[in-house]
């Protein structure tokens, strides 16, 4: 914690854009799910499918996984980033239009959704990337937090690219290799961006918030390069199609997302405070369904293509993930950060600020993540009985009504708490002595 420099934290409103619109992508994509149910089911391959799965990344993860990078940036490797508002009001708008057209367009909208929403994402993805790029290259912060925000942005630019790619053939009519981009597409953006952000991520918050020892430094150093080596081999087995690269991609992929995830179980056995609330049963979640996906993707390696077995392990693994671990870490992770930076920004103004249960309650919190949590057992039964995914996908969509909701009234206290202390005039018990 010493390290730490809240000082250094950007303006509130440049993060909070972001996680005030992320839930908002999880409700429609929960609300598409239940709608074109039979059609999402059929085949992971399915454009209602593919459709789905971007509200969710291109919507709903990247959204809240930009305004956290922006937020842990400056603070915990002092990685400033310049003109973090200009940024914010420019990504924003992109990411928000371009991830909402490129749904739009694989639910049927048409070609020239994808053609715009190809240029909005290239364009915030670029603009974010090359600014909080060369933030996190000057930093002369040390320590393993610092290498997997790197990592963790040059994976976002390379899934970025290939996602382009993708797009242009859907939108464009681009003469290129579909399914080999397609594969190496899912991989940089579930390990290279999403898994490396929530690691980096989780090696401050976990500690900060539940309390748990610090992550071993050799462990923590050496679960990203596990990952960015298991993409390398596997980039290089897609490629050249050399099965030996992409059984080691595998294998190492598998080795750091489970090392990842039991380190995490581990920490939190081991914390001081021993309340379970909202916050570490969602981390918890999110291990499980990692732990579960890891599997998962192992044993996808011995079934034949084309079979039943293997196609409801497809299933199984993606829900797994963008359905589980990701959405489950931002479930532990946006009310704690919400009400920490309001309380940060507001010991600013006034000296008697109010605490982080004031601004996000914990009672709001347990009821949002018990909906999730329903929501989640219900859609983890799709691979055996499909039609259970209406049910699902709708008490998804509300449990991400109820965190868009809880991050908004958080965000409401915040203002208002700042609007009486600004507008207040001291009084000789205010002055510090």
């Amino acid at each position: 914690m010493s390290a730490l420099s809240f000082e250094q934290a950007p303006p509130i409103s440049a993060p909070l854009r972001f996680f005030l619109t992320a839930p908002w992508f999880g409700v429609a994509a929960g609300l598409a799910l239940a709608w074109r149910w039979e059609a999402v089911t059929a085949s992971r391959w399915t454009p209602e499918a593919v459709g789905v799965v971007h509200l969710m990344t291109a919507g709903f993860l990247l959204q809240v996984m930009v305004g956290a990078l922006l937020q842990v940036m400056p603070v915990a490797v002092g990685a400033n980033v310049a003109k973090p508002l200009w940024l914010a009001a420019v990504v924003h708008p992109c990411l928000t239009l371009g991830g909402a057209l490129l749904s739009a367009g694989f639910l049927g909208v048409g070609p020239w959704a994808m053609q715009a929403a190809a240029v909005l994402l290239g364009v915030g993805v670029l603009g974010f990337v090359v600014v909080t790029g060369l933030a996190l290259l000057r930093s002369a912060a040390i320590g393993p937090t610092l290498l997997v925000l790197r990592l963790a942005v040059g994976g976002l630019l390379v899934a970025a690219a290939l996602g382009v790619a993708l797009t242009s053939i859907f939108g464009f009519g681009a003469a290129l290799p579909l399914v080999e981009l397609l594969d190496l597409h899912v991989a940089w953006a579930s390990l290279g961006w999403a898994l490396l952000l929530v690691m980096g991520v989780g090696y401050l918050v976990v500690p900060m918030f539940q309390l748990t020892p610090a992550y071993p430094v050799r462990v923590a150093r050496a679960l990203p390069a596990l990952v960015t080596a298991a993409l390398a081999a596997w980039t290089v087995g897609t490629v050249w199609s050399v099965d030996a690269a992409r059984w080691l991609g595998v294998g190492l992929g598998v080795a750091g997302v489970a090392g990842f995830a039991v380190t995490t179980l581990r920490l939190q056995s081991l914390r001081r405070r021993k309340v379970t609330d909202s916050t570490l049963l969602a981390w918890r979640v999110s291990m499980g369904c990692l732990l579960a996906a890891a599997v998962a993707q192992g044993a996808l390696r011995w079934l034949p293509e084309g079979g039943a077995a293997r196609s409801r392990l497809e299933t199984f693994t993606g829900l797994a993930l963008f359905a589980g671990a990701f959405p489950a870490a931002i479930n532990g992770m946006l009310p704690r950060i919400v009400g920490f930076i309001g309380w940060l920004h507001l010991q600013r103004v006034t000296l008697t600020p109010p605490t982080m249960q004031q601004l996000m309650p914990e009672a709001r919190g347990k009821w949002q993540l018990r909906t999730f949590l329903a929501a989640l057992a219900l859609l983890a039964a799709t691979p055996l009985w499909a039609p259970i995914v209406v049910p699902g996908g709708l008490l998804f969509a509300l449990s991400c009504a109820l965190l868009g909701w809880h991050v908004s009234l958080g965000a409401r206290a915040y203002a208002r708490h700042r609007r009486e202390a600004t507008s207040a005039p001291l009084t000789p018990t205010d002055v510090p002595h």
